[in-house]
C-alpha cells in the first residue's frame, strides 16, 4: 500500500503567496492614498485659514477696499502661503466682490475664498 504523504502541493503554496502579495498592494496603495488625502487636507485647512484672517483683518479695518489686486503671504503650521486678494466690483456700486486666492510655497494653487464687503 502507498503512504499517503499529509501537507500542501507547491502550486496551493503558490496561489496563497500570490493571494496574500495582492493584498498587501492593496493595503499599501490604500494606506498610500490616505496619507496623501491627510496632507491635502492639512494643505487646504491651513490655506483656509490664511484666507479668512485676511478676509477678517479687512473687515476689521471698516475700509471699503479699492478695486483690483493685491499680493500678501501668510504662514500657517509651519508652510508658506501666497496669497493674492482680488477686489471688483458689483452691479451695486456699495458692495464689492472680494477673492483671496491662496497658493502654496510651489505657487500652485490651494483654494479661492470669496465675500462681499459693503460700503460701512
Amino acid at each position: 500500500m502507498r503512504s499517503r504523504q499529509h501537507g500542501f502541493t507547491l502550486i496551493e503554496v503558490l496561489v496563497a503567496l500570490v493571494i496574500v502579495a495582492i493584498a498587501l498592494g492593496a493595503g499599501i496603495k490604500a494606506a498610500g492614498a490616505l496619507a496623501t488625502n491627510a496632507e491635502r487636507l492639512a494643505l487646504v485647512s491651513s490655506g483656509q485659514w490664511c484666507a479668512e484672517n485676511m478676509l477678517t483683518e479687512l473687515r476689521l479695518t471698516r475700509q471699503f477696499p479699492d478695486i483690483g489686486e493685491t499680493p500678501f503671504a501668510c504662514e500657517q503650521l509651519g508652510r508658506s502661503y501666497a496669497g493674492k486678494l482680488k477686489v471688483s466690483p458689483t452691479p451695486n456700486p456699495q458692495f464689492r466682490r472680494v477673492e483671496a486666492d491662496i497658493a502654496d510655497d510651489q505657487g500652485r494653487p490651494v483654494l479661492t475664498l470669496s465675500t462681499i464687503m459693503g460700503r460701512t
